[in-house]
């Protein structure tokens, strides 16, 4: 199912941005990030932050990014879910220089976050991603061609059993600005098939 564009509702909405509905594009503001204490011992929570609320409990949210013009280091966009300041997860490409960039995701439960990373050459400029949920757990997946879908990782939420609130983020947390563009936004059925090996722990 197309993403209705006009089911989406800011957190901290950015100056300058377009939604139609099938394209949204951010202008992102320097010094804007999302991050929460973890090794560099400071708490970033500005990024403007697009999302949809839902209580259903299985599905896959499915959304192309394009962030051409981004230029300085860790300039970046992509799929957010974000409960509050302290409990949520994200995924982007974080550029670094003209040789690489970073593909990677945070998550972040109680106020701590971690980031797991892959370098990719610097020449990308469009990645798909797909966030599955089942329950209170959650995969993240990428794609370079829309088609074939890579795992980044698997995790949990300790507020992610109930209503959740996801979408698209972008932001410059130094002293820069892209427009980051997102398109052929799906809420698909869930992606993410049922552990079919050992049995589940029930206590």
């Amino acid at each position: 199912m197309k993403l209705d564009t006009t089911h989406l509702a800011w957190i901290r909405e950015p100056r300058q941005y377009v939604i139609e509905a099938d394209r949204i594009a951010i202008t992102t503001e320097p010094h804007t990030d999302l991050w929460q204490k973890t090794y560099y011992h400071f708490i970033n929570d500005n990024a403007p932050i697009l999302q949809m609320t839902t209580s259903e409990p299985y599905f896959s949210f499915v959304v192309k990014t394009r962030f051409d013009d981004a230029h300085t280091r860790f300039d970046q966009c992509g799929i957010v879910l974000y409960l509050d300041s302290e409990n949520w997860l994200k995924a982007s490409v974080e550029y670094e220089n003209d040789r690489f960039q970073h593909l990677g995701s945070v998550v972040t439960n109680q106020g701590f976050s971690d980031w797991a990373t892959r370098e990719i050459d610097s020449s990308v400029k469009t990645v798909w991603y797909r966030l599955s949920r089942r329950q209170d757990d959650y995969r993240i997946e990428y794609s370079l061609d829309g088609q074939s879908y890579h795992q980044m990782r698997i995790c949990h939420l300790l507020k992610g059993d109930q209503d959740i609130q996801f979408g698209v983020y972008a932001c410059s947390p130094e002293e820069s600005s892209f427009t980051a563009v997102f398109s052929e936004m799906e809420v698909i059925d869930c992606q993410w098939p049922a552990h079919d090996g050992q049995t589940p722990n029930m206590d």
